[in-house]
């Protein structure tokens, strides 16, 4: 899937609110999200600043996305925790999994290994969307969100999203 597909995807399904912080995995969808005027997208400096402006932006009305790194997910645990899910917050997360294989940059692997026990550990509800399947994974993830009033995480490996 491209960039701009899973963009257009996201808005199909009412996402209007976009935010996080830079990363290579998510890099296209990313350059779209800056670039087209289409999408409301709001650049963060870490990661729990990103899930702030995204809980006032749902608060606000909008239905927001969360795009990250999975490096930054553990900066933002507790903004999940204390905040997302005790208040049900409705949260898409779209986490580039750096470290998912062995094959990675060395400071990947550890936090790669750790990534799905971190979001089963805080009851995270996550998928893992190979490239030809994120259209099935997103709907599914999202209509568990909005059901539940509840965030989710879709994980995306490297050219998941190209």
């Amino acid at each position: 899937m491209t960039g701009a597909d899973f963009c257009e995807l996201t808005s199909a399904l009412k996402y209007d609110f976009f935010t996080g912080v830079p990363d290579s995995t998510l890099g296209t969808a990313l350059k779209v999200l800056e670039s087209d005027l289409r999408y409301l997208y709001v650049p963060a400096v870490r990661e729990d600043n990103a899930v702030g402006m995204a809980v006032g932006a749902y608060l606000g009305g909008k239905n927001p996305v969360v795009l990250m790194q999975n490096s930054g997910l553990g900066l933002c645990l507790n903004a999940l925790t204390s905040l997302v899910s005790l208040y049900k917050i409705p949260l898409l997360l779209v986490i580039g999994w750096r470290g998912a294989d062995e094959f990675d940059a060395p400071e990947h692997i550890l936090m790669g290994s750790a990534s799905p026990a971190l979001l089963t550990a805080v009851g995270i509800p996550f998928w893992i969307p190979a490239r030809d399947d994120v259209t099935s994974s997103l709907s599914v993830a999202s209509l568990r969100s909005r059901s539940e009033n509840s965030p989710v995480a879709l994980l995306i490996r490297e050219r998941v999203i190209d």
